[in-house]
């Protein structure tokens, strides 16, 4: 298959074409609007001089006629005899001008004039026959006088333009290709696995925009590659604890058989069954569910009243605010916002819900030790966790707040944590990018 021409030629030949068309019509208006009116007017002046030079000559007494012959000949390039000139006739094409000029003469004397081309002296003559003071003179004039040349003005015109819109086409294409081959460049050592450099967001709106486009998505990946590393490496090492305690607890369930150990199998199953949920939340995408008509107050009172069933003291500081959001996500972002501050935040937990101009904000408080500010964003990657033990006694899977970040991005959130003045955490959710209610 034969390959489809480049971004440049493509340009010129566009160009060229809109150059060409421009031309035309540029070379039509002239021609109509100011050539010819300029020629016909010119052709008429002519036209009078020569009749009224013919009819001098015809007045004038015949010894100061050569003296007016060669005076017109000097000023005006108009030679006027009284026998046909000599010379070798030649059939030519004659350009508007000539035939503008012969009009004009023919509207002067009262009929038809024709104007005859000759060659003398390697030089090409016009010359007509006038009627004056009985007889007849002839009165020719060098085909320089006239001196136009519009076909090959617009020829030469054409030419120009056609080098004017290839060169122009060339650096029009240069400027608009360099930023895609450096997408493409980019695309590929993306597609290859890599982490491409970030590419500049400038020159036009829509190139910029594109760059900015394709760095969003090249982080978006980057961070994907490295999730799933991450999933991979964290899900082999955290199902290899409990699958090591279960492989122990059979073979002393052999040895000495005691209900102790069905209990801790049985334990072990259901933490491996918990991680592996987590787990297909995270690579599921949580994809986004249809919002439905919720009061946020009264969600965080019922999220507040579990907490406070399982012992744990939470106040709730929020007014009515109706809106429309997908329930289940919200839960599930919430609880594990507020299950991460009972389990680390220790002492009395706040729920704050604020109604701004922006929107709603769910705040979750505590005052427990906070997170080292190097770590706020590190805490939201799968498996990471500040407390560098895998002992789900001190701490959970590593995954709850992973998979409150993907919530959030599949919904429109924005999740952002920040150490509390005085010690404890601040988890701030702004529900903006949701609809509120009618």
């Amino acid at each position: 298959m034969a390959r489809g021409l480049s971004l440049t030629h493509q340009n010129a030949w566009r160009l060229a074409v809109v150059f060409i068309l421009f031309e035309l019509f540029a070379a039509v208006a002239v021609v109509t609007l100011l050539m010819l009116p300029m020629a016909r007017r010119a052709a008429g002046d002519l036209a009078a001089l020569m009749v009224l030079s013919a009819q001098t000559w015809s007045e004038l007494p015949p010894l100061t006629r050569p003296a007016f012959v060669r005076e017109l000949a000097a000023s005006h390039h108009l030679f006027i005899t009284t026998e046909p000139p000599s010379g070798t006739p030649i059939e030519v094409l004659h350009p508007p001008y000539i035939t503008q000029l012969a009009d004009s003469l023919s509207d002067r004397i009262g009929r038809p004039v024709e104007i005859h081309d000759l060659e003398r002296n390697g030089e090409h003559w016009h010359w007509t026959a006038l009627p004056s003071g009985g007889g007849t003179l002839w009165v020719s004039l060098p085909h320089g006088r006239v001196g136009s040349q519009p076909l090959a003005a617009a020829l030469l015109t054409l030419a120009f333009a056609l080098v004017l819109a290839l060169a122009a086409a060339w650096w029009l294409a240069r400027r608009t290709v360099a930023p895609l081959r450096e997408l493409d460049a980019a695309a590929a050592t993306l597609g290859r696995g890599e982490a491409p450099a970030r590419l500049a967001e400038t020159g036009p709106r829509e190139v910029a925009a594109l760059a900015r486009r394709f760095n969003e998505l090249a982080h978006q990946v980057h961070d994907l590659l490295e999730a799933r590393t991450t999933l991979l490496a964290g899900l082999s090492h955290d199902l290899r604890t409990p699958l090591a305690r279960m492989r122990l607890a059979l073979e002393m369930q052999q040895r000495r058989p005691d209900p102790a150990w069905i209990e801790r199998l049985d334990s072990d199953i259901g933490e491996m069954d918990r991680l592996i949920g987590e787990l297909l939340d995270l690579a599921r995408g949580l994809g986004r569910e249809a919002a439905m008509p919720v009061d946020l107050a009264v969600l965080l009172q019922e999220l507040a009243e579990h907490a406070r069933e399982a012992g744990a003291e939470v106040a709730v500081s929020a007014s009515p605010v109706q809106g429309e959001y997908p329930i289940a996500s919200l839960r599930r972002v919430l609880g594990n916002l507020l299950g991460n501050a009972l389990r680390y935040g220790g002492g009395q937990i706040e729920l704050h819900l604020e109604s701004g101009a922006g929107g709603p904000r769910i705040g979750i408080l505590d005052r427990g030790p906070g997170i080292p500010a190097d770590q706020l964003e590190a805490v939201f990657r799968p498996f990471h966790r500040v407390e560098s033990s895998r002992s789900t006694a001190t701490g959970g899977s590593g995954l709850g707040l992973a998979i409150v970040r993907q919530l959030c991005q599949a919904n429109g959130w924005r999740i952002a944590l920040e150490n509390r003045a005085g010690g404890g955490l601040a988890a701030q959710v702004d529900l903006s990018d949701s609809r509120p209610a009618a």
